[in-house]
């Protein structure tokens, strides 16, 4: 399938990447200027902002109910940028397509914050939510994390932590594009060659990028850092992996979950057909892309 052409109607109008660094603080300027007024975004039963564990977050009732599943999600950004405006709207549909109460997590940005610092915040927050599960009205069931690019990572490194350190509460990873190798070497994968330009996010742009977290102490050849380069995956919380045809991330994603599976870790991986990196916050007004909302809900609500 050829890029969606609505998808295709606004990459015409981007310019092609320079492979410069990109000025954080306008970076995220941009992006907030784009964040939907209030009144325009999907209505639920309640928004709540709080702190967990000193991390600001927000957390997203879909219903009223007497009990939740749990669903912690990290925004992307390349650890830079995004926020939990930016990324209103993905923990907004999760919340309703997989009816968990959601909490997202305002962690701490590269540059002004050194690794792990960000890493730290999320997994911090799932302990929080765990611990915190009567605030919460946890049904004592699922505890999910998920994450969009960045987020994924985060994701990844947080189930493989919480798995390390012997805290077993963490049932599921929802991975939507992850950044899982940040090496970022073209001879590895191909669609870091076959789709390095045109898509939105073009290889060239990826070290520029990710430099801000890779500078500030994260060192590729970490698992926590780069998840796919955990040696040992067994035991890892059950998985679904959501890539992007046109996604120079797309192999590494495929291959991480591959590698889960063969691990014994119950993983799905879907690829969407026609779409580019960033679908979910950027495309879920398409129809066909809404529906990777729909797969995590079906994901964790499969008995």
């Amino acid at each position: 399938m050829t890029v969606h052409p609505d998808i295709a109607k606004i990459l015409a109008t981007l310019p092609p990447g320079d492979g410069r660094r990109p000025d954080p603080v306008a970076a995220r300027a941009a992006e907030q200027a784009h964040v939907p007024a209030p009144e325009d975004r999907l209505p639920l039963h309640a928004v709540e902002e709080t702190t967990a564990a000193g991390v600001p977050v927000r957390i997203y009732t879909p219903v009223a109910a007497e009990s939740y599943g749990l669903l912690v999600y990290f925004h992307g950004g390349a650890f830079f940028s995004g926020g939990l405006d930016t990324h209103d709207g993905v923990a907004r549909s999760l919340a309703r397509e997989t009816g968990h109460r959601v909490v997202s997590v305002g962690y701490r940005l590269a540059p002004e914050a050194a690794y792990p610092a960000g890493l730290q915040d999320c997994y911090a927050v799932v302990r929080w939510a765990a611990e915190n599960g009567d605030r919460l009205q946890w049904d004592g069931g699922n505890l999910a994390v998920a994450g969009d690019s960045s987020g994924g990572t985060f994701a990844a490194a947080v189930a493989a932590l919480a798995h390390d350190e012997g805290f077993g509460r963490i049932t599921h990873q929802i991975l939507f594009y992850p950044s899982v190798d940040l090496d970022f070497d073209t001879g590895r994968y191909a669609s870091l060659r076959d789709n390095a330009e045109g898509y939105g996010l073009e290889t060239v742009a990826l070290k520029p990028y990710n430099s801000f977290y890779l500078d500030s102490g994260a060192d590729p050849s970490d698992p926590l850092v780069s998840p796919i380069k955990r040696q040992d995956l067994t035991g890892l919380p059950a998985a679904l992996v959501i890539t992007a045809e046109y996604d120079p991330l797309r192999d590494e994603g495929e291959l991480y979950g591959q590698k889960l599976r063969e691990a014994g870790v119950p993983a799905t991986v879907r690829r969407y057909a026609g779409a580019n990196h960033g679908f979910v916050v950027n495309f879920a007004w398409i129809p066909e892309y809404y529906q990777a909302f729909r797969d995590a809900g079906e994901f964790l609500n499969r008995r």
